[in-house]
């Protein structure tokens, strides 16, 4: 049986020109990035050179680089590292955010769209300075961040960062964007932003290698404590083979994202309209247009999204849904419920994810496996 994997979002294969360079630093050039002598000096030459090219790739400067342990660890570090105040992000983060800001009393959620967007208009509104704070009375604090990711990891939306972070400039509060999943799959810079998170193993690098940019002159305590790693803002012993290889991944991804986006997008049009014609009782959900290429997501009426993966893997074809899943137990996505589906339809969602490895001749394969799936399930339903 044909095996299409169709989950790039969740993880992407290990390019292998990044395992070529990551190779040394697993053997012979094993030495702790801290230590004085000649092992160590190889192992901090290869991680200075390392931040010196991602943040050339990102329009950052060298020392605004903070390497980490990958997406969640940087968002963490964000959420927990601001001062004490009030914090404003969306109703559809990742839960890297999102379980980080629960643990904060004072937290404004954006709504959002049916198409998944975020307005500007609704973030003006929620910023507290000075003058709003005193009027909301006793407890009331300032806004000391906004956080609002780039694409959404499950519908692909991509959100108005630009507008956004100027919002929250002119009020002077830090802006941060979880790039996780747009790093590699549009442009990404620093240029309107205080603080961004990016992940190696969503453009192909290894897992276990974040990125965390903070912009000169913004203040945030460190998650970690311990030793002075990171210029004292992430302590533990750097993993200086998966910084080599996030900084080898990062620039194939960006050498060949105009090409791969476009070819991406195309693959994934064609799904999505292969699943409209011919599969009836179906729900677009996302942002047609504001999205990154290789993402779409579909609800299909009359099915639950636990028997649509588990068929669609025993046809060979590996997706994912925007669900936590647990045995015995489905929870429709959050970001689907906050853009208004309705219950049944949140869950009964799958994500398409494309990327390196995907072709044309994957599409009328998926279809198929899909509409064989869905007219399964449909029957059961009907008994």
């Amino acid at each position: 049986m044909r095996r299409i994997y169709a989950d790039h979002n969740a993880t992407t294969p290990l390019d292998p020109q990044v395992l070529d360079a990551m190779l040394p630093y697993l053997g012979e050039h094993f030495g702790n990035a801290s230590s004085v002598h000649i092992y160590g000096r190889e192992a901090r030459a290869a991680i200075d050179d390392a931040r010196v090219r991602l943040a050339n790739l990102l329009g950052a400067q060298e020392g605004e680089i903070v390497f980490t342990g990958g997406g969640t660890e940087a968002d963490n570090t964000v959420i927990f590292g601001v001062r004490p105040g009030h914090i404003v992000t969306s109703s559809i983060e990742h839960h890297a955010v999102l379980n980080a800001c629960q643990q904060h009393p004072d937290v404004t959620y954006l709504p959002v769209s049916r198409d998944c967007l975020v307005d500007p208009g609704d973030l003006k509104k929620a910023i507290r300075k000075a003058e709003s704070a005193r009027r909301r009375g006793v407890g009331a604090a300032n806004t000391v961040l906004v956080s609002v990711m780039t694409a959404n990891n499950e519908t692909g939306t991509v959100q108005p960062i630009k507008e956004l972070a100027a919002i929250s400039r002119e009020c002077g509060v830090p802006f941060h964007t979880d790039a996780v999943q747009a790093f590699g799959k549009m442009p990404v810079n620093v240029d309107n932003v205080d603080l961004l998170t990016i992940s190696a193993h969503k453009f192909n690098g290894p897992k276990g290698a974040g990125v965390l940019y903070i912009r000169r002159g913004t203040k945030l305590d460190p998650l970690l404590y311990g030793g002075s790693h990171e210029n004292d803002r992430r302590a533990g012993t750097e993993n200086v083979a998966a910084i080599v290889g996030m900084a080898k991944a990062a620039e194939l991804a960006i050498v060949k994202m105009p090409e791969e986006q476009c070819r991406l997008f195309g693959l994934s049009e064609k799904l999505a309209a292969g699943i409209i014609e011919r599969i009836s009782g179906v729900h677009r959900n996302g942002h047609p247009k504001h999205r990154i290429g290789n993402t779409i997501n579909f609800s299909f009426e009359g099915c639950e999204e636990e028997g649509l993966l588990l068929g669609l893997d025993l046809e060979g074809i590996a997706v994912s849904s925007g669900s936590a899943c647990a045995v015995g137990s489905l929870e429709p996505s959050h970001v689907l419920k906050a853009m208004g589906l309705p219950h049944e339809l949140a869950r009964a969602a799958v994500r398409f994810s494309f990327g390196t490895g995907n072709t044309a001749e994957d599409v009328p394969v998926i279809l198929d496996a899909l509409t064989r799936v869905v007219e399964r399930l449909r029957s059961f339903a009907r008994v």
